[in-house]
């Protein structure tokens, strides 16, 4: 016998299943009954590193009905001349009084934090309260599983890699280093190459560590969007239109999609911190300039592949060993941020599985889903407005992303409905540079109206390299 009965089960009050149920409030019907596993809304925000910040645009991040930052320009620091970065504990604070002040005085939501998905059985779902370990059973009309694509944060993960004799801390843990007499290491190795590797190294350095005190393991190195292309406001639209243009210019002729990146690093889109390596990794990380030169005087670059164990002055790799000072502190950033995965159909039945119909953007694909949810009736219709897709790994990934979004964009421009909740929702970047557009010169709407042509021509070669991409993973898995 079931304890609670719902409409809606959300699993996941993260960004996906807090957008989802943003977009359901605004244009649904039913009751929800929403479970999480952390004490507060917001996913893995709830754990993150004080330091942490978006590294994309606020206004693209969080919920349709609500803007997120300050909308503030930086006046000093790498990320001077642009656009704040909404920190962790302001991602927090909104996703929390989303849920004090809309989610839950609508009446139709129930929010219990600290609750633990057991399973199914038909219909009927169990959950554990984590702090009483009370089971509870749930009869649910739908099921939203909004776990598909949870976010693995240094906080909570497993460490890849062997440490015996040595100190490692998580970045989190790295504020320590300022109480209780704890001992200042004489030197820092970052073990990472992805986004919050580069996240430590910055605030390593603004801390006042030298570059000569700190090495870096890179297993692979990464390919960057340089946040200057992706800025919001009318004053940079120029540049912000030119971002999405170059992408399929690049996209129409390159023979690879390591040419795609190279091409765009000629018009000022892409970064990396070592110029004289190609990187072959990219899971669309964004960062700056002034980041970039910061991290560039980290001279001391470790390329022994993954490292499997570190020992006092020593680290072990597949592709060899490197030496570091022995007492070192090792700072574990080796977390995969977002795992790639299978892809799967979003809506099945009693249950739907937000994934990204927009790569890589979680918070505009789980309001699209809820969205979607609510205005039209039918799976096969629902489905019928898009494919999800997956985050990237390889850069040899990028076209399969690249074309997912170029096809879904098209069936949802059949749609009125939601071309309209397009127009006026702001976690939309081609909608807010629509709005920006309004006044206007000729020749920059003019660079506007030809984006859907260049979209166009790239489509045939993207998937002449989607293919391709597929076919050599299969020979090789």
């Amino acid at each position: 016998m079931a304890d609670f009965e719902t409409d809606y089960l959300v699993v996941g009050a993260g960004a996906i299943g807090m957008a989802f149920v943003d977009s359901l409030l605004d244009h649904g019907t039913g009751d929800i009954l929403m479970l999480d596993r952390h004490p507060k809304p917001g996913g893995h925000w709830n754990t993150s590193y004080p330091f942490v910040t978006l590294h994309q645009p606020s206004v693209t991040y969080g919920l349709s009905h609500e803007s997120l930052g300050d909308k503030v320009v930086d006046q000093a620091g790498p990320n001077k001349g642009m656009y704040e970065l909404a920190t962790g504990a302001q991602v927090n604070a909104y996703y929390d009084s989303a849920m004090r002040h809309k989610f839950m005085p609508s009446g139709r939501l129930d929010y219990l934090p600290m609750t633990e998905y057991l399973g199914r059985e038909g219909d009927t779902h169990r959950f554990r309260t984590m702090l009483s370990g009370e089971e509870h059973a749930v009869k649910a009309g739908k099921m939203v599983d909004g776990r598909k694509f949870a976010a693995q944060v240094p906080a909570i993960t497993k460490r890849k890699w062997e440490a015996e004799g040595v100190t490692v801390m998580k970045p989190g843990e790295l504020g320590q280093l300022a109480y209780g007499g704890a001992q200042v290491p004489s030197h820092y190795v970052i073990m990472g190459a992805g986004k919050t590797a580069c996240d430590v190294g910055v605030w390593l350095r603004q801390m006042g560590v030298p570059a000569k005190q700190i090495s870096w393991v890179r297993p692979r190195e990464s390919w960057f969007f340089n946040r200057a292309s992706l800025q919001p406001g009318p004053e940079h639209i120029r540049r912000a239109l030119d971002f999405p243009a170059s992408q399929m210019r690049a996209a129409a002729k390159a023979q690879s999609g390591s040419e795609i990146f190279l091409m765009m690093e000629e018009d000022g889109h892409m970064l990396r911190i070592d110029r004289q390596v190609v990187p072959s990794k990219f899971h669309f990380p964004v960062i700056s300039q002034g980041e970039v030169d910061l991290l560039a005087e980290i001279q001391d670059v470790i390329r022994i592949g993954r490292v499997h164990r570190v020992e006092p002055g020593r680290l072990h790799g597949v592709d060899g060993e490197a030496s570091v000072p022995e007492n070192s502190l090792f700072i574990d950033c080796t977390a995969t941020a977002a795992p790639r995965g299978e892809v799967e159909p979003i809506w099945q039945g009693d249950t739907i599985v937000p994934q990204l119909m927009q790569v890589p953007l979680v918070s505009l694909s789980a309001a699209m889903t809820g969205f979607i949810e609510a205005s039209f009736e039918s799976d096969a219709e629902k489905n019928g407005f898009g494919a999800p897709g997956r985050i990237t790994d390889t850069v040899e990934h990028f076209p399969e992303a690249l074309l997912i979004n170029a096809t879904n964009r098209m069936l949802w421009s059949r749609s009125p409905a939601i071309l309209d909740w397009l127009s006026a929702n702001r976690l939309d970047p081609g909608a807010r540079m629509m709005r920006e557009l309004a006044d206007a010169p000729p020749d920059i709407l003019k660079s506007a109206s030809a984006i859907r042509d260049l979209t166009m021509a790239a489509v045939p070669n993207l998937q002449r390299l989607a293919i391709a991409e597929q076919e050599r993973a299969q020979v090789t898995a």
